[in-house]
């Protein structure tokens, strides 16, 4: 039986910090570069197209275009192109396309239509020369390296980091460049925070609920997959603006739910929903800055908002591979799945 720190799941992830670190310092000349073009031709929208994992990217990437470039971001179904073969109207669109491998041919079917309708293509990739790279105007490399778990981890970490970086020299913020100069080391940081909890309280549950708003809903969507894959335990993801629109109906005596919180403001909204689900008796973990108590996941305090769900997922990866030995499962080979899916 493998321990908690063998697995290639938990390697790959605390690898995450210097993977970024160096992704940010190799790519800096080609994010000037096309952040100085989408400001002189601001595209009239965005839209995003990816499946799992990535999309769960775009989800991030959604709130950071929105709230820091003003434009509004929308997510694409691959389907529309490689099944109804529909025609896309995407002139003077900017078309992000995130994909590990690069290689699903639905992914490669919707960047060539949206090439076809007038769409920039621009691709978020893993592996530089594959088929989606070809396809795409502009490439942001992942620069990850290769990625032996099936679970992605350092890829997708890099790929909120590359969202980050293409904001920040779009839009010439100060801050978020302070942000990002600062975020390899706030990851070492958090890797080492005590989420015990977590792994003790989950260790023989079947359901959950994983919530997130605002810049921590995508980690939601994230956190909730992998319980999926590697802990072979069902988790749904909800905002906390929506869980009350129905689903909170299931939550009663004992039932769990971890929540991510970032301090901006959304915070103070998302930790009176915890408070709402500990009054009916539910097992509620909080992972925000700073945060105490028996079931607090804490992380470093005084973290940029922005940047927190980065740090959140990285320590919940950690805690998911753990988690998944005890539960009799390997992370690294979850049942049923591959690391590539070529979605048709």
């Amino acid at each position: 039986m493998k321990s908690p720190h063998d697995t290639l799941m938990y390697q790959e992830a605390h690898s995450a910090a210097d993977v970024i670190a160096q992704q940010l310092a190799v790519n800096a000349g080609l994010l000037a570069g096309l952040g100085a073009r989408l400001r002189a031709r601001p595209p009239r929208c965005i839209v995003t197209c990816a499946r799992g994992s990535s999309d769960h990217a775009a989800a991030y990437a959604k709130y950071v275009f929105e709230t820091r470039v003003g434009i509004v971001t929308a997510s694409a179904s691959p389907s529309v192109s490689s099944v109804y073969e529909a025609p896309l109207q995407l002139e003077d669109a900017l078309f992000l396309a995130v994909s590990q491998s690069g290689k699903s041919p639905d992914l490669l079917r919707s960047a060539e239509a949206a090439r076809a309708g007038g769409a920039q293509v621009l691709a978020l990739v893993n592996v530089e020369d594959s088929p989606l790279a070809r396809v795409a105007d502009t490439v942001i490399p992942l620069r990850a390296g290769p990625e032996r778990s099936v679970a992605a981890t350092k890829s997708y970490l890099a790929t909120l980091a590359a969202v980050l970086q293409l904001t920040a020299c779009w839009s010439g913020d100060p801050a978020l460049h302070a942000a990002l100069a600062r975020l390899p080391d706030d990851l070492r940081q958090g890797w080492d925070a005590d989420w015990s909890a977590l792994g003790a309280g989950l260790r023989e549950v079947h359901n959950l609920f994983v919530v997130g708003r605002g810049y921590g809903f995508g980690a939601a969507l994230e956190a909730a997959l992998k319980f999926k894959e590697t802990c072979g335990l069902h988790a749904e993801a909800f905002s906390a603006a929506e869980v009350r629109h129905g689903p909170m109906a299931l939550v009663g005596a004992g039932f769990p739910v971890l929540v991510f919180g970032q301090d901006d403001g959304t915070l103070e909204n998302t930790l009176q929903l915890a408070d709402e689900f500990r009054a009916r008796g539910a097992r509620v973990w909080v992972a925000a800055p700073g945060a105490s108590g028996p079931d607090a996941l804490p992380l470093p305090a005084g973290v940029p908002a922005i940047t927190t769900p980065l740090l959140a997922v990285q320590r919940f990866y950690r805690a998911a591979s753990a988690l998944s030995l005890a539960r009799g499962y390997d992370p690294d080979l979850p049942p049923h799945l591959r690391k590539v899916t070529e979605t048709l």
